[in-house]
C-alpha cells in the first residue's frame, strides 16, 4: 500500500462515526480474552485439585470436563464466521460474553457429569467465537501501523485472567466450591459491562472497499498458509500439559499441595500478561516468521525441563513463565503472519484466520482428551506429557523451517 492510501485508511478507520473510540474498541477486546479464555479456560486449571477433593467428581471425570472446554472451543471457532455473517458481529460478542458468565454460574451446581459436561462445551464455544471474532473486529478500525500494539494489548486480556483465577481462586475456595464458580460469574458480568458499548458498530468503509477489490484475487502462499496452520496447531497440543496439568502436577504429582501449584499458576498468568506484548516487540524487530521461530523453540526448552525431571524451584518458574507467556503470545504472531502472507489479499484473511484457529482447536482438544487419558493409564506420569507437548512443539518448529527453505529454494 503506498504512502497516500494508507494515510487515507488511517484516517478513515480514525473518523468512521460508527466506531467506538480506540483505547474502548481494545479495552472490549481485552475484556472479551478475559473472559472468554482467561476466567472461562483457565480458571479451571487451579479449580481441578478442589474439584477432585470436594469429591464433585473423580480425577478422571474431573480431568475430561476441563478437556470439554476445547470441544467447545472448537465448536466456537467454527461458528463464529456463520454467526458474523448472519448477525452484527458486536451482537455476537455480547451474547458470547453473556453465555461465558451463564455457564459459570451453572457450573456451581454439579447436579451431574452430563450437565456439567454440557455447560463447560458451552464455556467453549463461546471463548471459541470471541477468540474468532473480538480480534479482527477491533483490528479493522485499527489504524494499520497501530495494529501490532493493539493486538497484543487485545490477548493480553488472557495472561490477566489466568493470573487473576489463580490468585482470585484460591481466596474464593475459602467460601466454598460453588461460591468460586459464582465469583467468576459476577466478575465475567462486570467484564461484559464495561465491554457492552466498546464494540465498534460496523465494518470501517475502507475495510469493505478492500474486501470487494480483492475478493475475486486468487489466494496467495498456499503451501505457507498450510504451514502456518500446522505448526499453530502442533504448538497448541504443546501447551495442553501446562494449561490443563500444572496445578495438578504440582499439588498432587509432587505433594506439595494446591496453594503452592496456584502460585506456579500466578507464574503462567503474569508470563501470559506480558507474552503477547513481548511477542509483538519481537516481531517489529525480526518479523513475523524468524519471531515464530524463536518461540517455538523457546517453548521446546521450557517444556523439556519437566520432561526431563528438572522439576526444582527454578526450573518450574522458568517452565511455567515461558510457556505462560506463549500460551497468548503465539496468538498475535500467527495473526500477523496471516496479515503478513496476505497482505495484498485483505478479504482472505479473516477465512485464513478462521481455519488456523479451527486447527489449533482441533488439535489442542485432541491431544487434552488423549493425555487425560495416557495419564489414568499411566499411573500419573507428568513427565510422559511434558515430554509429549515438547516432541509437538519440536515438530511445529520443523514444519516451519521445512516450509521457510522450500519458499527460499521456489
Amino acid at each position: 500500500m503506498s504512502a497516500a492510501p494508507r494515510i487515507a485508511a488511517d484516517r478513515a478507520a480514525a473518523s468512521h462515526p460508527h466506531a467506538a473510540p480506540p483505547w474502548r474498541a481494545i479495552l472490549a477486546g481485552f475484556c472479551a480474552t478475559l473472559v472468554g479464555l482467561g476466567l472461562a479456560r483457565f480458571a479451571y486449571t487451579p479449580l481441578l485439585p478442589a474439584i477432585i477433593d470436594a469429591h464433585w467428581f473423580s480425577a478422571s471425570a474431573a480431568t475430561y470436563l476441563g478437556a470439554a472446554n476445547l470441544v467447545g472451543y472448537l465448536i466456537g471457532a467454527l461458528l463464529g464466521g456463520p454467526m458474523s455473517a448472519r448477525w452484527p458481529a458486536r451482537a455476537v460478542l455480547r451474547a458470547m460474553m453473556l453465555a461465558t458468565a451463564a455457564s459459570l454460574i451453572a457450573c456451581a451446581w454439579p447436579i451431574d457429569f452430563a450437565w456439567f459436561f454440557g455447560w463447560r462445551v458451552v464455556s467453549g464455544i463461546s471463548g471459541g467465537a470471541l477468540m474468532v471474532l473480538a480480534a479482527p473486529t477491533v483490528l479493522a478500525h485499527m489504524p494499520p501501523r497501530q495494529r501490532g500494539l493493539a493486538s497484543g494489548m487485545i490477548f493480553a486480556g488472557i495472561g490477566l485472567g489466568i493470573a487473576a483465577s489463580g490468585t482470585l481462586v484460591p481466596l474464593l475456595l475459602r467460601q466454598g466450591l460453588a461460591a468460586t464458580w459464582i465469583g467468576l460469574a459476577v466478575l465475567a458480568l462486570l467484564l461484559t459491562v464495561v465491554a457492552w458499548h466498546g464494540w465498534p458498530a460496523a465494518a470501517p468503509a475502507h475495510a469493505v472497499h478492500a474486501a470487494h477489490a480483492t475478493a475475486a484475487r486468487p489466494p496467495v502462499a498456499k503451501g505457507a498458509l498450510r504451514a502456518l496452520t500446522m505448526s499453530y496447531a502442533l504448538n497448541a497440543a504443546g501447551l495442553v500439559p501446562h494449561m490443563i496439568f500444572l496445578v495438578d502436577f504440582v499439588a498432587r504429582g509432587l505433594g506439595q499441595g494446591l496453594a503452592v501449584g496456584a502460585q506456579y499458576w500466578v507464574v503462567f498468568g503474569l508470563g501470559a500478561i506480558v507474552g503477547p506484548v513481548l511477542s509483538g516487540y519481537l516481531a517489529d524487530r525480526v518479523g513475523f516468521g524468524p519471531a515464530l521461530r524463536i518461540a517455538f523453540a523457546v517453548q521446546a526448552v521450557a517444556l523439556a525441563l519437566p520432561a526431563a525431571g528438572l522439576i526444582g524451584h527454578g526450573g518450574l518458574i522458568v517452565s511455567s513463565a515461558v510457556v505462560g507467556a506463549f500460551t497468548p503470545g503465539i496468538v498475535p504472531l500467527v495473526l500477523g503472519r496471516v496479515q503478513e502472507l496476505l497482505a495484498h489479499h485483505p478479504s482472505l484473511q479473516k477465512a485464513a484466520w478462521s481455519r488456523a484457529t479451527t486447527g489449533f482447536a482441533v488439535l489442542q482438544a485432541s491431544a487434552a482428551y488423549g493425555m487425560s487419558w495416557l495419564l489414568g493409564h499411566s499411573g500419573g506420569n507428568y513427565a510422559l506429557l511434558f515430554a509429549l507437548g515438547c516432541g509437538a512443539i519440536v515438530l511445529a518448529l520443523l514444519t516451519d523451517l521445512v516450509a521457510s527453505g522450500v519458499r527460499r529454494v521456489g
